[in-house]
């Protein structure tokens, strides 16, 4: 039996959660953007009737009003859209237990064993958009197809732009539809590879798809460099509308790397400013390492310029002789990587993480040192963030005009909660 796939991507996700919360604001443009003071003035997204205006998303404030001054400009409130997306989920899960998160708004669904209790893909789709706007206020698009990469851009081609939110794209009709169309409209195609693939003689997707296998690779490689086998594979497949991938609830359940970055509010230069943050970013890494029970033996450190323009910047790992979760020996290994690269010119962005990661419940006693103490002394500090919150004991580092830790811990994923 042939699998049905579903793509739901919800409609400009965190600008349609402030909309619902605030009905006053039901026929405004509405956009969500940072703080332009910090910084961070960006659109992260904009309602319908704001891109009606020309407004869109990673544009600045000032460029979005320049083009609609009657906006209506609300911060983000991450933990509220993080709520409404495990909100969705559940949704999800009442209509098959087949569920993998893309994004926090777009998720794929495998319904193929649901058919029968809840009828056909488009009576399916149609019942999940209807409920995630009863419970949420949220408008849902559903791409429908075989495999993951047709449900994906039957969303974004098609069902995004269509009054039902919904489009299926069968596999049998990918030459008929998907061929014709231009070779940045499928999944994974910049602006760069576009120019490369036009350069190469491929202008629409059926360029692509019709070339032999090993024809594509030859040209990609002339034109990229011999390590492109991989890449060519992957762009010929999703021309061909090939995706054998499940839809696996785990998939995002393996841990690799864990890892933490922050944009600064001002340029740094100074060493002691950027030792107060490395220090900061070490700890906050090792103790999401500590609680989820693991250790690195690779530890990279990173920086970005000021100038957001032209950026510079670096990012650097080595090999630590055992793994770790320690605050002051990841921060220890973090600052020797960052000022053996580091070109001396003002950083606005800094990052640690540890990665090559391994369970923590068994590790090698060391002769020197004290690795014991410090291991309890870091898990006695978890465990009073945990009850008290992250600011209720802090280094006195983190006290200084440079520190970033208590500004912080108002904020997921860089904005405010």
């Amino acid at each position: 039996m042939e699998r049905v796939i579903m793509l739901i991507d919800c409609q400009s996700f965190y600008a349609s959660v402030e909309k619902a919360a605030h009905p006053e604001y039901k026929n405004d443009p509405v956009v969500v953007a940072g703080d332009p003071s910090r910084r961070s003035g960006i659109i992260l997204a904009a309602c319908p009737l704001a891109k009606q205006y020309g407004v869109t998303t990673a544009e600045t404030l000032g460029e979005a009003l320049g083009k609609c001054p009657h906006l209506v400009i609300i911060k983000p409130r991450m933990q509220a859209y993080i709520d409404v997306s495990l909100m969705i989920t559940d949704i999800f899960r009442s209509f098959t237990d087949l569920v993998e998160p893309f994004s926090i708004d777009e998720q794929f669904l495998d319904v193929t064993g649901s058919l029968s209790y809840f009828g056909s893909p488009e009576e399916i789709a149609t019942q999940i958009q209807t409920k995630i706007m009863l419970y949420t206020g949220v408008w849902a698009r559903v791409g429908i197809s075989s495999n993951k990469i047709l449900a994906k851009m039957a969303t974004d081609i098609w069902a995004k732009k269509n009054d039902t939110g919904q489009f299926t794209l069968p596999k049998s009709e990918v030459e008929s539809l998907l061929w014709p169309l231009p070779v940045n409209k499928m999944f994974g195609v910049g602006s760069r590879m576009t120019a490369h693939f036009q350069r190469m003689g491929i202008s629409t997707i059926g360029d692509l798809g019709r070339l032999p296998l090993p024809e594509f690779k030859r040209r990609l490689q002339a034109r990229m460099g011999r390590n492109s086998d991989i890449q060519a594979e992957l762009f010929w497949q999703t021309a061909n509308g090939i995706d054998p991938s499940p839809v696996k609830p785990s998939t995002h359940d393996a841990q690799q790397a864990v890892g933490h970055q922050m944009t600064l509010p001002r340029d740094y230069s100074k060493p002691q400013e950027i030792d107060v943050v490395l220090l900061e970013l070490s700890e906050e890494v090792c103790r999401r390492s500590r609680a989820k029970g693991y250790m690195g033996s690779v530890i990279a450190a990173g920086a970005q310029g000021a100038d957001f323009d032209r950026p510079t910047g670096f990012f650097r790992q080595m090999t630590v002789p055992d793994p770790t979760n320690i605050t002051k020996e990841v921060f220890a290994a973090a600052r020797t990587l960052f000022y053996a690269h580091w070109d001396r010119l003002p950083v606005r962005k800094l990052g640690v993480t540890l990665s090559k990661l391994v369970p923590d419940d068994q590790y090698q006693l060391t002769l020197f040192g004290n690795r014991e103490k410090e291991r309890k002394l870091d898990r006695v500090t978890d465990a009073i963030r945990h009850k008290f919150g992250t600011t209720s004991i802090l280094r006195a580092s983190s006290l200084l005009e440079s520190a970033q830790a208590r500004e912080r811990s108002v904020k997921i994923g860089g904005h405010y909660k």
